[in-house]
């Protein structure tokens, strides 16, 4: 008896060690900063003079990343939940209050980004879409 259970236990315990890590996975394509090109009506000139970004470079946890995202006033962030088959949900996002001369584009994003429910990642675009043909594309920061 004391022969197929100290074997057992050692497999148990290898198997243990080895499927639970403490540190987070990453998904390197899809867990970077990337930079919104096209949205809503809004020119690529006005998206880059905002600096609109969202940022997905935190770590996983419980397979969801925290969207920190940026449009040119206020920081807003998100609870994103990337699935498999091109699945994605956003929460309602909480952000900062400022007052600023122009927040269409940081209203708009913030209406348009909770209703987005697919994904697709193709070379260095991200694309977010809803069921009814919304859009928002990003290319990765890190892309030359």
């Amino acid at each position: 008896m004391k022969k197929i259970l100290l074997p057992l236990f050692a497999v148990l315990l290898l198997g243990l060690v080895l499927n639970c890590s403490s540190v987070p996975t990453r998904d390197p394509f899809l867990q970077r900063q990337w930079m919104l090109i096209s949205f809503d009506g809004f020119s690529k000139d006005q998206l880059t003079a905002n600096n609109a970004e969202m940022n997905l470079t935190a770590n996983k946890v419980r397979g969801k990343i925290q969207a920190r995202v940026y449009m040119g006033c206020n920081r807003m962030s998100f609870v994103s939940e990337f699935k498999k088959g091109g699945r994605v949900s956003i929460s309602k996002g909480v952000s900062t209050m400022k007052a600023c001369q122009d927040m269409n584009l940081e209203t708009s994003f913030q209406k348009k980004v909770e209703t987005m429910t697919n994904y697709s990642i193709e070379g260095h675009f991200l694309t977010l879409s809803d069921d009814q043909g919304n859009s928002m594309k990003f290319v990765a920061a890190d892309w030359d």
